[in-house]
């Protein structure tokens, strides 16, 4: 007789819970499991970009010697009236793989009100990627118990378009479908060494993880219900490793805006065959089409994402985890001697108005929404800590200094 091999990670995973029994959590340890002071109602994780450090062995290898994100940040242009470029970091160009340099933000970023840093975290078939934010920086600073991290799997193709020039080739550099045995490195290594650092973000005893591209995920295996068992077999040894289980989050999309990307057909049904526990987004603009070129008002933008959210909210049978986006504005990454068309990623739209007021009026709004739920569900994300090349960033500025870190703290006092 033929047994599922789904069914049989679910016995285990069965027999395994009931030796891990639950122990009782306050409303913010449901979020952090943690004994930190009570900040605010809600849990507040921010996305982190890791490509702000030199000696990567990739970038050297493609872009030479020292190169980092930064340089497309110093040699951004303002590409029509009013545009708001180069934005320039008030703290200089910092190495986030300095433990010292990632204390600072450690310390600005709780000092301010954000709990969690979820990095974007990458894996390809033959390793890592962009790791020493991470491991050099955040896990060796001296200030890391001030702050929880997670990952979110940034499992897309990786394209060599930083910067893209009109008319050439975006040759696809590492691929984001996986072995199946590739998968099972990777997991090993991610509850080896992150899982088991005290600084983990834990939702209920459970470490949390994000995965960005549904569809490169199904890529890797073939089909829902393999997909489903490695997912299941990721659980098992999560749970082996002695953690309460492993709490799967899916980033979920409408709007494809890297050049790779490829919306499921219905996501809905596709996070309840996979067994995720909950949905988010990443950033707004993949649930809103920014119809004006080259800007699109922000409070647009802001509305037509709450009217996602509530469709969201019937949608998935799990709970679902909103997003605050700060701005949008990916003209950095667009070759700067070609003129900025409308043309899709990183030739679009920007978001305009994203002032300081505007972006705290957006995280009044979540936090009052998320207010009417359960206190273990009140968890929202923001985009980003540092997509400096995107846009959308709370590291201070010559502009604004600190006035976005200060909106997310006073939004928690109204």
């Amino acid at each position: 007789m033929k047994i599922k091999l789904s069914y049989v990670y679910s016995l285990i995973l069965a027999s395994l819970l009931c030796f891990c029994p639950n122990k009782s959590l306050s409303a913010k340890d449901s979020a952090s499991s943690s004994d930190s002071t009570e900040k605010s109602e809600s849990f507040v994780a921010c996305y982190y970009f890791p490509n702000y450090h030199p000696n990567d062995p990739r970038n050297e290898k493609l872009k030479g010697k020292g190169w980092s994100e930064w340089e497309l940040v110093k040699n951004a242009k303002p590409r029509f009236e009013g545009h708001s470029q180069p934005n320039i970091p008030a703290w200089g160009f910092t190495d986030e793989s300095d433990p010292l340099q990632m204390a600072q933000k450690i310390d600005a970023a709780a000092d301010f009100g954000i709990d969690a840093f979820i990095f974007d975290w990458y894996y390809y078939e033959d390793g890592l990627f962009l790791e020493r934010a991470l491991e050099q920086g955040f896990m060796k600073a001296p200030n890391k118990d001030r702050l929880k991290f997670a990952l979110m799997w940034a499992n897309h193709d990786w394209l060599d378009i930083h910067p893209w020039k009109i008319g050439t080739p975006q040759t696809l550099l590492y691929p984001g479908k996986l072995s199946p045995e590739a998968f099972d490195r990777m997991t090993d290594y991610i509850i080896k060494f992150y899982f088991s650092h005290p600084s983990y973000w834990l939702l209920g005893g459970k470490p949390y993880f994000s995965i960005y591209d549904l569809t490169r995920l199904m890529d890797c295996f073939g089909s829902v219900s393999a997909t489903r068992e490695a997912l299941d077999r990721f659980r098992v040894k999560t749970i082996q490793a002695g953690f309460q289980g492993l709490h799967i989050n899916a980033v979920v999309w409408g709007n494809a805006i890297l050049p790779s990307e490829n919306v499921p057909a219905d996501p809905s049904e596709l996070v309840r065959q996979l067994g995720f526990d909950s949905v988010t987004s990443y950033v707004w603009i993949h649930h809103v089409s920014l119809k004006d070129f080259p800007q699109t008002e922000y409070n647009y933008v802001r509305d037509r994402y709450l009217e996602y959210w509530e469709q969201a909210e019937e949608k998935f049978h799990v709970p679902y985890y909103p997003n605050v986006t700060m701005g949008w504005d990916s003209s950095p990454r667009a070759h700067q001697s070609d003129k900025l068309e409308n043309l899709g990623y990183p030739f679009m739209a920007s978001i305009k108005n994203n002032t300081p007021e505007n972006f705290r009026t957006a995280l009044e709004i979540t936090r009052q929404k998320l207010a009417e739920r359960p206190a273990s569900q009140r968890i929202f994300n923001i985009n980003c800590w540092n997509e400096w090349t995107e846009g959308s960033y709370l590291e201070p500025d010559s502009k604004h200094g600190m006035q976005y870190l200060q909106a997310v703290r006073d939004s928690a006092a109204k």
